[in-house]
């Protein structure tokens, strides 16, 4: 099941749209909210892994919404206002609903989360059976094999990741989620120090102000959410007199 959040500050537009979820079978509905602030405070202890929610609310729209979170669900708009189309897709929206939608739009959005909720969900990463650390990868329709110490550092570009490998020229892209990712490599050896990117510990060059260089090319952000973890690393090797 595909738990779900409906979100809209209009009483008969959620009432719908609550409805209309309940009547997809693998959607699960947990909440019905009638702000974004309601629905941040769920999400703080609530596994979602869809959200269905408006653009145009007050205090908090929907698109600074689904920017404030770290790791957003699958997301589609729905909106009277169709001027928001293009926005919505720039914040990797699954779909867009323009209002009055019925039924059968609904169940093709539905439709298009269910497939990319199964294939984010597929198991991707596979441990290598030898326990040699290394992980397999499915990419380009062929399974690859990486190893942990050829990873430089991870990027996270909307549903897929790009990983930069030592021994590969190109990074390798998987349908893969980061949190998934995350859970798989060594705390030890792999920190995530962005919403976007995950660095091999080993591999860091430099540290400079708010950036951490990975290679030549790759200046990477550390975001506020992960600098306390990331500086206290540093802080830890850090050979002073």
């Amino acid at each position: 099941m595909i738990r779900c959040l409906a979100i809209d500050d209009e009483p008969l537009a959620l009432k719908q749209l609550t409805t209309y979820i309940k009547k997809v079978p693998y959607l699960e509905l947990v909440k019905s909210c009638a702000s974004a602030p309601e629905a941040l405070k769920l999400l703080e202890t609530e596994a979602i892994d869809a959200v269905f929610v408006d653009i145009n609310m007050p205090d908090m729209n929907g698109l600074d919404f689904v920017r404030s979170l770290n790791n957003p669900p699958l997301v589609v708009f729905t909106t009277a206002y169709s001027d928001y189309a293009i926005e919505g897709y720039k914040v990797d929206a699954v779909d867009y609903l323009l209002k009055p939608f019925g039924i059968d739009e609904f169940t093709r959005a539905a439709e298009k989360v269910k497939k990319l909720f199964e294939a984010l969900n597929m198991p991707t990463v596979v441990s290598s059976p030898d326990g040699d650390d290394a992980i397999f990868l499915k990419s380009d329709y062929k399974i690859v094999r990486v190893a942990l110490s050829d990873i430089r550092y991870i990027e996270a570009m909307s549903e897929y990741l790009r990983i930069y490998s030592d021994a590969s020229p190109r990074p390798i892209v998987v349908l893969l989620s980061m949190k998934k990712m995350e859970e798989r490599l060594p705390s030890t050896t792999f920190m995530r120090i962005h919403r976007s990117y995950i660095i091999n510990l080993k591999k860091i060059i430099e540290v400079n102000k708010n950036h951490v260089l990975m290679n030549q090319e790759a200046s990477l952000p550390i975001g506020d959410l992960y600098k306390d973890t990331f500086l206290s690393y540093i802080n830890s090797k850090f050979l002073s007199r």
